[in-house]
């Protein structure tokens, strides 16, 4: 059972370009990280006052400029571990049969299996964190990256990152470490979590 999955359903919408909807769900988003105690809940709330007072056109533009420039902050968790390799084609299957193990299956032909916000919806969704633990390399090194350039983004990577066991790691040399240790043993070959009829989605962009 994920205990974190409305923190992790609104990570997803928060890591999503900032559309009229996005703003509209505002409200709901609010609403869903008000009430948890601890980090991640704060960490998200600091987000969600940041992306409210920021006007709509000027919130959007920021977007663009962190994630959609070259691959230094990239949304795409397998980039960050296989780069553009054979290798990361499959990890990219894998994770399809991740999605179809619990029912789930990755339609969006927008975006990659590997785009955080999907991963983040397949959490909460499954009510399991086995993709955001076997992807926690990439993510620690995506919050570094979201960290050094000072975007308020860093928290909402920062808030998804607390909801995992352990402490994250300082810097990249110690992430990196991480990723050449391989997924923890618990990810490998878990029983599907049950039927589901939803699909897990990416961002419409």
């Amino acid at each position: 059972m994920n205990r974190h999955a409305v923190l992790h359903q609104a990570a997803a919408c928060c890591l999503t370009y900032p559309d009229a909807s996005f703003h509209d769900d505002l409200p709901l988003l609010r609403e869903a990280t008000g009430k948890p105690r601890g980090k991640p809940a704060r960490l998200l709330r600091g987000f969600l006052d940041d992306a409210e007072a920021t006007p709509r056109a000027e919130l959007a533009a920021h977007y663009v400029q962190v994630f959609d420039f070259k691959n230094r902050r990239s949304l795409y968790l397998t980039w960050w571990t296989d780069g553009d390799t054979r290798r990361r084609g499959m990890s990219l299957v894998r994770l399809k049969e991740t999605y179809r193990a619990h029912g789930l299956d990755f339609t969006d032909g927008d975006e990659l299996p590997d785009f955080l916000p999907a991963v983040l919806e397949f959490s909460a969704r499954a009510g399991t964190d086995t993709l955001l633990r076997r992807h926690r390399p990439a993510l620690e090194l995506l919050r570094l990256s979201l960290a050094d350039c000072g975007t308020p983004y860093a928290d909402v990577l920062a808030a998804v990152c607390a909801t995992l066991p352990g402490a994250s790691p300082k810097d990249r040399a110690a992430a990196r470490a991480m990723a050449r240790g391989g997924p923890p043993r618990e990810d490998v070959g878990l029983e599907p979590f049950g039927p589901h009829t939803t699909q897990a989605t990416g961002a419409d962009r």
